[in-house]
């Protein structure tokens, strides 16, 4: 599995960063998802970091 994120959904509310920093960040200039690591899917913070996403921004994919 892999992370995604869709910038152009994200409204930049920062629970992903906040749930799973070494994982997420927020761009300096916008404050959107940035996704550090996407092949970090095993991680139980990314689990959570989804669904706590206001957005539907970040996702899991095959």
């Amino acid at each position: 599995m892999r992370i995604t994120a869709d910038r152009t959904v994200c409204v930049g509310a920062g629970l992903c960063a906040l749930t799973a920093p070494a994982i997420f960040d927020q761009g300096d200039d916008d404050g959107l998802v940035e996704v550090l690591d996407p092949a970090a899917a095993d991680d139980p913070a990314v689990r959570e970091a989804v669904d706590l996403c206001p957005s539907g921004a970040i996702a899991l994919t095959e």
